[in-house]
């Protein structure tokens, strides 16, 4: 039980030094890996169906754009992969070490995205090595994320764990800020035609500069404190894969269906928005850029305001104030976003940024809080990684395939607001860790 004197340190509002480069490196790292990742969905979206599936969008325009964005899902499929490899050597060597080989991993790969020849030009190979870089993208974004919640978490005063976590989240729509923004700015800049040419190919190229600087940044900061506590009490290694699973499958699955609405609705503003706006209701391609840039955010604002909320009100009340909001406004959106007026377009994806960060913010403390410290890496990864599978993966496919058969949007609101609703019930069955020893906890947290 803390003291008086030590709950009043954990409240106090200055941040030291090596708690702001902590942070500062939470933020950098995570929100270049998700520039690396939306760039791909939102370039999915936008022309991948033409330049990789050629042959199909000549003779099945929907499978084409279905396809393409399936490719998205596919890397998911490997991100529990990552998560079970990069959190093991996580748990064994430490969080910073895989977070550097992380963030490095994902760089590349995404700038030989920007290298590879069309299938105009070496054929079906092309969809071939498009699939292959984008599975390595999945596997360091399975690892990527535990490590980064930690590393925040795990610093963190007591009182402010969700505030610190929500750093690494609000990476997420600051990534997409940036990728959306890169994009908006070449298609002004160099037209349609241009950036289905070649024009594509420069934001994932640009990736390569900001490996350096996130690599730079993350080898500045010291390994997380919690993992040093353990470190030096361990006489020999564990086994905690094995432990994971054998003790812990439960806290994985609710993990896994808190975090599946919210990927799934994130992926559809995401990647689906944008595609769908442009190709269904054929507004101009710079304007919806533009606008998924500024909806990003209020994603942005309310992820902030979610972590600050998990300290305030809890975690879990915070994540079921998001879902209801998002299970609400799911429907609702589609009919502003169907008005064909970019107005309204902004209002029905901003809207949906309020749920979206609300059930975000808190999330980095309480993963952490639900597990001990010797898996604690595995744990938050695999829960997250299953998550997203269940939830953003194929969600972009899923709405193409609902457009393309019932030709009603709001059947899309509909998918959202039942996952939401799962979600909802499933961070309910969960009695709030808010405020346990992460050194000591057993993980035997949810009621």
């Amino acid at each position: 039980m803390s003291t008086p004197s030590s709950a009043a340190a954990d409240a106090a509002p200055t941040i030291s030094w090596d708690e702001k480069k902590v942070l500062t490196a939470t933020l950098v790292g995570t929100t270049i890996e998700w520039y690396d990742f939306f760039v791909y969905a939102q370039a999915a979206g936008l022309v991948f169906g033409p330049l990789f599936f050629a042959p199909m969008v000549q003779n099945n325009p929907l499978l084409a754009q279905i396809l393409s964005f399936a490719t998205i899902g596919l890397s998911f499929l490997f991100r529990p992969l990552g998560a079970i490899v990069c959190g093991h050597m996580g748990d064994r060597f430490g969080r910073r070490g895989v977070l550097v080989m992380t963030l490095v991993l994902m760089g590349v790969a995404t700038a030989l995205v920007g290298l590879l020849p069309t299938y105009a030009q070496i054929g079906a190979w092309a969809p071939v090595l498009l699939v292959l870089l984008r599975i390595l993208q999945g596997f360091s974004a399975g690892g990527e994320w535990g490590g980064a919640a930690l590393m925040s978490v795990e610093y963190a005063p007591r009182g402010r764990r969700s505030f610190f976590g929500a750093f690494p989240q609000i990476g997420t729509p600051l990534g997409m800020i940036l990728a959306t923004g890169v994009l908006w700015i070449l298609t002004t800049l160099l037209g349609k035609q241009a950036m289905t040419e070649w024009g594509w190919r420069i934001p994932f190229l640009v990736s390569i500069a900001l490996i350096i600087v996130g690599a730079v940044i993350r080898r500045t900061v010291e390994e997380s404190p919690v993992f040093r506590a353990m470190h030096q009490r361990r006489k020999e290694s564990s086994a905690p894969l094995r432990d994971l699973f054998r003790g812990h499958s439960k806290e994985i699955l609710r993990t896994a269906l808190i975090f599946m609405a919210n990927n799934a609705a994130g992926y559809i503003l995401i990647a689906f928005i944008i595609s769908y706006g442009l190709n269904t209701l054929k507004l101009p391609s710079d304007q919806i850029l533009l606008v998924s840039t500024l909806a990003a955010f209020g994603w942005f604002a309310f992820t902030l305001l979610g972590g600050l909320m998990g300290d305030w009100i809890g975690r879990v009340r915070t994540f079921q104030i998001g879902f209801v909001i998002m299970a609400l406004w799911a429907i609702p959106m589609w009919f502003l976003i169907d008005s064909k007026s970019i107005a309204l377009f902004f209002v029905g994806a901003f809207g949906l940024t309020i749920g979206l960060g609300l059930s975000y913010g808190p999330q980095a403390a309480l993963y952490a809080e639900l597990f001990p410290a010797r898996i604690r890496y595995s744990g938050v990864s695999v829960g997250y990684a299953l998550g997203a599978i269940l939830g953003g993966a194929f969600a972009p496919a899923i709405a193409q395939w609902i457009i393309g058969t019932y030709g009603e949007s709001w059947r899309v609101g509909a998918y959202i607001a039942v996952l939401s609703v799962i979600s909802l019930i499933a961070v309910s069955t969960i009695r709030d860790p808010q405020g346990v020893d992460l050194n000591v906890h057993d993980g035997e947290v949810a009621s």
